[in-house]
């Protein structure tokens, strides 16, 4: 039911932290798996530690995300799974106070790329031999709740849940299944500053019901789920993984 040999995936932001899990999570499941982050050094330096393929691709870029479809079926012949993974959180603040600089920056990596790759993307998903193929985008906590600190991140993944189920409606009477993971606080390089908070983590974890962040490797499971066999009827879904914060009152 996990089974992915002989399948070929996509997975943006794979070379550090989450991104990189997901790549780890699928390849172990037998998936060749196309490394790219728009750092051409460090996508091929883990393309090389992986022994996968890999391509730089800035998400911003148009023409660059369509060379890293044709970079896929060039490579591996056929493309089966896409995981939309890239994203930055943009700087903190409320909407009073937003540069409207860094909301279309945070909008064009978090959510416009997205739309664009899968657009991209989907068609030749569609199109593999056997077909069953599968996105995953991932989107976050923050967009299913309130925040005052990271408004145009939180929107941008709003969105991306919702981008989820509607391509889940367009694509799926070609086979293609479309869902979305919501990580909530996730133990990485990026979050290193906040797990040395000890007044915010006090806070955090009073709030999260299994009273620890969670790990890359743990998302990277739940993403690894929705593109496999195993969730063959599970489509337009937004799987939360966040230790139970959502549903938590903090009690």
């Amino acid at each position: 039911m996990f089974d992915l040999s002989g399948k070929c995936a996509i997975v943006t932001g794979s070379t550090r932290g989450i991104g990189l899990a997901i790549a780890q999570a699928l390849i172990a499941l037998g998936a060749q798996v196309v490394i790219s982050s728009e750092s051409a050094a460090d996508t091929a330096r883990v393309a090389a530690d992986l022994g996968m393929p890999g391509m730089a691709c800035d998400v911003t870029d148009d023409a660059a995300q369509a060379a890293l479809v044709d970079f896929a079926l060039a490579r591996c012949g056929r493309l089966d799974i896409l995981v939309c993974n890239a994203g930055i959180t943009g700087r903190p603040g409320t909407f009073a106070d937003l540069a409207m600089d860094d909301y279309a920056q945070v909008m064009a990596i978090n959510l416009r790329s997205q739309v664009v790759l899968c657009n991209l993307a989907l068609p030749h998903i569609a199109a593999a031999p056997g077909g069953a193929g599968a996105a995953v985008l991932v989107a976050s906590l923050a967009g299913l709740r309130g925040n005052g600190r990271i408004n145009a991140y939180a929107l941008a993944k709003a969105g991306v849940a919702q981008l989820a189920r509607n391509l889940a409606v367009e694509w799926g009477p070609r086979g293609v299944r479309v869902n979305a993971v919501s990580p909530g606080f996730v133990a990485t390089e990026l979050s290193q500053p906040l797990l040395d908070n000890a007044d915010f983590m006090a806070r955090r974890m009073a709030m999260t019901p299994l009273r620890r962040p969670g790990t890359p490797a743990e998302i990277a499971g739940a993403v690894a789920f929705l593109a496999s066999p195993a969730a063959g009827f599970v489509t337009g879904h937004n799987l939360v993984a966040d230790g139970g914060t959502l549903i938590s009152d903090g009690s």
